[in-house]
């Protein structure tokens, strides 16, 4: 395969593209290696090409860090307990030393109980806390990668303001200063502590409103996703490097390999790759249904009863309910969490083509509906095709012959087919005896749904908002409301589940998923360099190292690594979170 094919002068050409970013000693050796003859011993070559790889990494990334010693508060603000502040940078024994100015430091990683100190002030009026609890973790093995202090004080509002007013009052040798926003999550990325794609992870559990949140931001926080994207990089860096050596040597070094061979041996790497991107943007579209929330609406004929409906699963009044058709005119929101789920719930108007003489309004078109009816209907279809759940209701209603059907509407049921999730709802169900709601649905599930594709194998469910609005002592679900939301629950679950071996996969975020498509296209683009050498002679191998330089730009994006040229601004926008 192409990696066992490498030559020293391709790994040390992949040293040297797009600028000197290895020590002097490579470029040397660099030099060397262009004036020597063909190498055989190619796995050396290889290794180094592999660590050389990680120095080029850090040494690219390797942001201007000062050397001051910076502290904050890390528990929330307000009055609590306990608060928690947190010194990071080589003074923090400095800052010891002024706050415990006669104790011993504390054994790494032990906690110790010490009374703070003011420096400067007399004895007797220097005390900021008594009782408080002192950690030392001392670097590389803590949080930032550097000496860490941890203060363990009383919550109080003055306390804090009192032990936060003193730490920088003592003699360092460093600057000593309040940290900016995210400092400390910086710091431990540069340390190497945290990788870009954790970092995200940590910011979405700090966000983290509701259980499904939480626990797609924790399947990020392992460090997969960031030594998978690095691995990628990685590889295209050595395919690239093969491709450079071929271009600059191909006229004075003898090659085992034709540009074509050699193109086709990459392009199975490319393959896998790009087989993997799509799955890893598959689980960025799961993972944002939990982290922005799943949207679902209402949709039904006028009068079957949506708007009590919402208000049922919302638990309150959002929308109004009338026996009056078409009351719903614009669409109702309402963001709430069912069972760990954030969900936003949209209640809107009803569709209908056509209404009777007595419900023409005064200028109506002549279908009898009027103007601002029509825009919500509009404005319903628009949020039905933005949903990824959809919920048609019908009902149960008399007809003129003392006889009893369903109500429904056949262009909402064709809406409903073409959403990721749909649940088929009937509602008023009390309105009728068991036998003959039993036959209803047969009948609308054989001659409606039945005839709709997507639809022929959906259960309808029975539901009466009445009952649950009124309930009866004795009865555990009454209206079948809960049930319904066990359905949702089940859909939920069919939008954002994936095996137990891709759970990390839910930590892929937007931000990601977008470098992620732009990667993929620019493998896309490389593959159709390669594949068309068959068809035009000797492929483009020029065009076809910028492609896979490109791609391994767009993979040191995501991670924070390499030399991206918007690297600085993305990890000052993450940090600043």
């Amino acid at each position: 395969m192409f990696r066992h094919a490498l030559t020293r002068s391709a790994s040390c050409r992949l040293a040297a593209f797009r600028g000197p970013i290895w020590p002097r000693a490579s470029q040397k050796a660099w030099t060397v290696s262009r004036k020597a003859p063909r190498v055989t011993s190619r796995h050396l070559a290889n290794d180094a090409v592999l660590s050389g790889f990680q120095l080029a990494t850090r040494a690219a990334t390797r942001l201007p860090l000062e050397d001051d010693t910076v502290y904050a508060l890390s528990s929330g603000s307000g009055r609590c307990g306990i608060a928690v502040i947190r010194i990071s940078g080589s003074g923090c024994l400095d800052v010891y030393a002024g706050l415990c100015p006669t104790k011993p430091l504390p054994k790494p990683r032990h906690a110790v109980v010490r009374t703070l100190v003011e420096p400067g002030r007399e004895t007797g009026e220097n005390v900021v806390d008594s009782d408080a609890l002192v950690l030392y973790f001392p670097g590389p093995k803590s949080v930032t990668g550097e000496d860490v202090l941890e203060l363990h004080v009383h919550g109080g509002s003055a306390t804090v303001k009192a032990v936060l007013g003193a730490i920088p009052k003592s003699i360092s040798r460093q600057r000593v200063r309040y940290a900016e926003p995210g400092e400390f999550t910086r710091r431990a990325f540069l340390n190497n502590r945290l990788d870009l794609a954790q970092v995200e992870s940590l910011g979405d559990t700090l966000a983290a409103e509701t259980e499904q949140q939480r626990r797609a931001a924790v399947r990020g926080t392992s460090g997969v996703l960031g030594k998978t994207y690095e691995s990628w990089r990685e590889q295209l860096l050595l395919a690239r490097g093969e491709i450079e050596a071929l271009i600059d040597f191909s006229e004075d070094q003898h090659f085992d390999e034709s540009p074509t061979e050699l193109l086709s041996n990459v392009t199975v790497l490319v393959r896998d790759i790009l087989r993997s991107i799509r799955t890893y943007q598959d689980g960025s579209q799961r993972s944002e249904l939990l982290r922005n929330g799943i949207r679902i609406a209402l949709l039904g004929p006028p009068n079957v009863g949506k708007s009590s409906l919402m208000n049922l699963i919302v638990g309150r009044e959002a929308s109004i309910v009338s026996a009056e058709a078409g009351t719903t005119r614009d669409i109702i929101e309402a963001s709430l969490d069912i069972r760990g789920y954030l969900c936003s719930f949209a209640d809107t108007a009803g569709i209908r083509t056509h209404v009777s003489p007595r419900e023409s309004r005064p200028g109506a078109e002549p279908s009898g509906i009027g103007a601002i009816e029509q825009e919500g209907i509009r404005r319903a279809r628009k949020k039905a095709q933005d949903s990824e759940v959809i919920i048609v209701l019908a009902s149960v209603e008399p007809t003129t012959n003392g006889q009893f059907r369903l109500h429904y509407d056949t262009e909402t049921l064709r809406l409903a087919a073409d959403a990721q999730q749909c649940l088929i709802v009937i509602n008023k169900c009390d309105a009728v005896d068991s036998n003959t709601l039993a036959s209803l649905v047969h009948d609308f599930k054989v001659s409606v749904l039945g005839h709709i594709v997507g639809l022929g194998s959906a259960e309808p469910l029975t539901i009466s908002c009445r009952a649950a609005e009124s309930p009866t002592v004795g009865l555990t679900d009454p209206g079948q409301i809960h049930a319904l939301t066990q359905r949702l629950v089940q859909s939920f679950s069919a939008l954002t589940s994936l095996p137990d071996d891709m759970q990390h996969l839910l930590g892929v975020t937007e931000r990601q998923n977008q470098l992620l498509e732009a990667c993929k296209q620019s493998l896309e683009d490389f593959m159709v360099e390669a594949e068309s050498c068959g068809q035009e002679g000797e492929p483009d191998v020029v065009l076809a190292a910028e492609h896979l330089r490109l791609a391994a730009n767009h993979l040191a994006a995501i991670t924070g690594r390499g030399d991206a040229g918007d690297v600085e601004d993305v990890l000052g926008v993450i940090f600043e979170k």
